[in-house]
């Protein structure tokens, strides 16, 4: 007769069966990153293709209807999709949970990151249903994306941790430089803040209908947009030339090139919507490049640290194996 279970305790009874790799909860948490990224650009082809309030009402899509019913056309479609997307991502943040409770030795920092990306979506996904029913507020739009951005910060802190240990991080620079790297988070987020502003100026509001307006002088906000544009690139440089002067190891090197590309790649795409007319194809190319900005600045910073290797496997259980024979070697050699 098979024994009985002395706990209910879902995940801990998958971790008894199941123990993945180092690699396979890093490739979870690498995961929850894309699904990240693909939120923020779905989140804006809603907003793009005049989908907002494709569907009337939330938690439903109509007051009478969980879906989209004909009569709403493809833009009912494009905004319940963009729902849907939500179980998706949450799929593989449970998966990523239960990877990190799973793997041995246990590393609640890991698993701790997991359930606040969770709640952060299920915090998100509140937050979306209140922009439809105030009617895509510009402001409480502006606060969805940056939720989002919070979501895709604590993706990339999870993918970061699952590729190193648990010791004290340890700066492998000079500190002035980690400020300096610290300095450009700062300057990116708040680039991003001002591009929300941006966004909720300009004439894509979301719906075909009227839609008020954050009522600031588009050309003049934009203008405040770009100069912080160049403030992230000359931070960037700064960056660049600093860390060949103080012989930092190629980690950070490699790290500042991926950042110099996501930049180049941004600066295109926003000129390009720029002198276009704001063509909504383009924009959702310029909410790509600046998912992939953030997650390179996020990378820089943390890889001017290093807290050891990841735990090897059976590592925790072999330290509770021997802790007994440590308390009893005093003790026979008196």
């Amino acid at each position: 007769m098979a024994p009985v279970p002395n706990t209910l305790n879902p995940l801990e009874l998958i971790a008894r069966r199941w123990q993945p790799s180092a690699r396979f909860v890093r490739r979870a948490a690498l995961a929850t990153v894309v699904m990240a990224v693909v939120i923020v650009v779905t989140g804006g082809a809603v907003r793009l293709t005049q989908s907002g309030l494709g569907c009337s009402t939330w938690p439903k899509c109509t007051p009478d209807s969980l879906t989209p019913t004909a009569a709403m056309g493809i833009n009912g479609l494009i905004e319940f999709g963009n729902r849907l997307l939500t179980y998706v991502l949450c799929a593989f943040i449970g998966l990523f949970i239960v990877a990190a409770r799973a793997r041995s030795p246990r590393r609640r920092s890991l698993t701790r990151l997991g359930w606040a990306q969770f709640w952060v979506v299920m915090g998100n996904a509140v937050w979306g249903g209140i922009v439809v029913l105030t009617g895509l507020n510009p402001y409480l739009v502006a606060a969805h994306f940056l939720l989002t951005t919070g979501l895709l910060t604590v993706c990339v802190l999870a993918w970061q941790r699952a590729g190193e240990g648990d010791e004290e991080p340890r700066g492998i620079v000079p500190r002035p430089v980690r400020q300096l790297s610290w300095l450009l988070v700062l300057a990116t987020a708040a680039l991003t803040v001002i591009g929300t502003v941006v966004t909720g100026t300009g004439p894509h509001a979301g719906d075909a209908r009227k839609v008020h307006r954050i009522p600031l002088n588009w050309q003049e906000i934009t203008q405040l947009h770009v100069d912080f544009v160049y403030i992230v690139v000359g931070l960037s440089v700064a960056l660049f030339f600093t860390l060949r002067a103080v012989k930092a190891p190629p980690a950070p090197r490699r790290a500042v090139l991926a950042l110099f590309a996501a930049i180049a790649f941004q600066g295109v795409v926003g000129y390009v919507q720029y002198f276009m007319g704001l063509p909504a194809l383009v924009i959702g190319l310029h909410m790509l490049g600046s998912s992939l900005v953030w997650i390179c600045v996020l990378r820089l910073a943390l890889s001017l640290r290093e807290r050891g290797p990841v735990p090897e496997e059976g590592a925790g259980a072999a330290a509770d194996d021997k802790a007994p024979e440590a308390q009893l070697a005093p003790a026979t050699s008196r």
